[in-house]
C-alpha cells in the first residue's frame, strides 16, 4: 500500500476515535445536567452502538457501489454536525439525537477497512489493518485525556474541540485521500442492501463461521470489560483516575500488538492458527482476570488479554476481506462491525446482571465459557484448515493448498 495513503488513513482513523473518545468521560456528567438518571444515561450510552449496528453494513455496502471516498466524507461531515449538536444541546432529546447521529456516522469503520483492503493483499493487508487498529487505539487513549482536560472549562468545550478535529478529518479526506475503488470493481445492483443480499452472505459457510466467531469473541471480551469500572471500584478499590490509567495501559498494549507484533506474526504463522490461538489465549486471560484481586495481578492478566484481542481483531478482519467476492467487501466488513456493535449493546446488561447476582468474577468467567463453546469447532475450521484464505503468505503463488468449498 502506498505509504502516503496509509499515513492519511492512519490520521483519519486516529482523528475519528479521538473525537469519540473526547465525549466518553464527559457524557455521564453532561447528561446529568439535563436531568437524566442513571438508567437513562445507560440508555444514552447504548444508543451509540445501536445506531452503529444499523449503519455499518449499509455504509459498507454503499461504499461498494459508490466508492470509499464519498462515503467517508459524508460520514465525517455528519459526525462533525453531531458534535456541534452535542455541544449546543438544550435538552435531553437533543442529546439523544446527537449520539444517534454520531453512532450512524461511526459505522464508517467498515469503509476505512475496505479502503485498506482495496490497495493491499496477503500479509501486507493484515499488518496494514493492524496499523489502522493501532491508530484507533491511540485515538481512544488521547481522546478521553483531552475530554477530561478541557471539561474543566465546561462540557460544551470538549465537544467543540471534537467537532474541530472532525472538520480537520474532513479536510484531510478531501485534499489527500483519492478514491481506492475503481469504477469497474463496484457493484451494479439497484438494490444496495436487502434481507436477501444479507442471507446470501450468510449462506457462504466460511463467512458465516467467521462472523459467528467474531460475535462470540467480542461478546466474551465485552461482557467483562464493560463492567471493568465497577470491578475496579468494588474489588480493587481504585479511584476513577486510577481506573483510567489501567485502561490506558491496556490500550497501549493493544496498540503495540496491532502496530508491531501482528506484522511479525503473519510472516511466520498462518492466520487460521492465529485466530485459534488468540481465542484460547483470551479464555486463559479472562480466567486469570476473574481471579485477580490486586492491581498487580490485573496488570499481568492484561498482557495476554491485550495480545489476544489485538491479534484476533486484526486477523479476523483481514480474513473476512479474502473470504468473499471483491464487490462484497464493504458489506461484509460492515456486518463484522455490526456484530461487534451488537455485543456492546448486550454486554453491559449481561455483565451487570452477572456482577450483581453472582459476584465480580462471573462476568469474566461467563466470557471464557462463551468462547470455550466455539473453541472445538475453531480447532477444525481454523487451526487444521488448508483453506488458502488462511495462508496469506501463499497468495498468488502455485504453492497454496486447494480451496475448500465448506469450512
Amino acid at each position: 500500500m502506498p505509504r502516503n495513503r496509509l499515513t492519511v488513513i492512519f490520521i483519519i482513523a486516529f482523528l475519528n476515535l479521538v473525537g469519540f473518545g473526547i465525549i466518553i468521560p464527559i457524557l455521564p456528567y453532561y447528561a446529568a445536567e439535563f436531568g437524566l438518571n442513571t438508567a437513562m444515561i445507560g440508555v444514552l450510552i447504548g444508543v451509540y452502538p445501536a445506531a452503529q449496528l444499523v449503519s455499518a453494513p449499509l455504509l459498507g455496502r454503499l461504499s461498494d457501489r459508490f466508492g470509499r471516498r464519498p462515503l467517508l466524507m459524508i460520514t465525517v461531515l455528519i459526525n462533525t454536525a453531531a458534535f456541534l449538536v452535542f455541544a449546543l444541546a438544550t435538552n435531553a432529546t437533543v442529546l439523544f439525537i446527537s449520539r444517534i447521529l454520531a453512532g450512524l456516522a461511526m459505522g464508517n469503520g467498515s469503509v476505512l477497512q475496505a479502503y485498506v483492503t482495496d490497495l493491499t493483499e496477503g500479509p501486507e493487508r493484515t499488518y496494514c489493518l493492524g496499523r489502522i487498529g493501532a491508530a484507533l487505539g491511540l485515538g481512544f487513549i488521547v481522546g478521553p485525556a483531552l475530554g477530561g482536560l478541557f471539561s474543566s472549562s465546561g462540557y460544551a468545550l470538549p465537544a467543540f474541540l471534537a467537532a474541530f478535529l472532525s472538520l480537520l478529518n474532513l479536510l484531510a479526506i478531501y485534499f489527500w485521500l483519492p478514491e481506492s475503488l475503481k469504477a469497474g470493481e463496484r457493484i451494479q445492483s439497484a438494490r444496495l442492501w436487502s434481507l436477501h443480499s444479507m442471507k446470501n452472505i450468510f449462506r457462504q459457510p466460511l463467512i458465516a463461521n467467521l462472523l459467528n466467531t467474531r460475535f462470540f469473541f467480542s461478546l466474551a471480551f465485552s461482557t467483562f470489560t464493560t463492567i471493568f469500572a465497577l470491578y475496579a471500584q468494588d474489588i480493587l478499590r481504585l479511584s476513577s483516575a486510577q481506573t483510567g490509567y489501567i485502561l490506558a495501559y491496556a490500550g497501549f498494549l493493544i496498540i503495540l500488538v496491532q502496530g508491531v507484533m501482528v506484522e511479525q506474526l503473519v510472516k511466520h504463522i498462518n492466520e487460521g492458527s492465529l485466530l485459534f490461538y488468540s481465542m484460547v489465549l483470551m479464555v486463559l486471560a479472562l480466567i486469570g482476570w476473574a481471579f485477580s484481586d490486586s492491581v498487580f495481578k490485573v496488570m499481568l492478566a492484561l498482557i495476554p488479554l491485550s495480545v489476544a484481542s489485538g491479534v484476533f481483531r486484526t486477523v479476523i478482519t483481514s480474513t473476512l476481506t479474502r473470504a468473499g467476492r471483491p464487490e462484497e467487501i464493504g458489506g461484509i466488513l460492515g456486518l463484522s462491525l455490526s456484530a461487534d456493535s451488537l455485543t456492546r449493546v448486550i454486554a453491559p446488561s449481561l455483565g451487570g446482571i452477572l456482577l450483581a447476582s453472582l459476584g465480580p468474577a462471573w462476568p469474566a468467567l461467563s466470557g471464557a465459557f462463551l468462547l470455550l463453546l466455539i473453541v472445538p469447532g475453531a480447532y477444525k475450521r481454523y487451526l487444521k484448515s488448508d483453506n488458502p484464505v488462511f495462508h496469506t503468505h501463499c497468495v498468488k503463488t502455485e504453492n497454496c493448498p486447494p480451496m475448500e468449498t465448506e469450512i
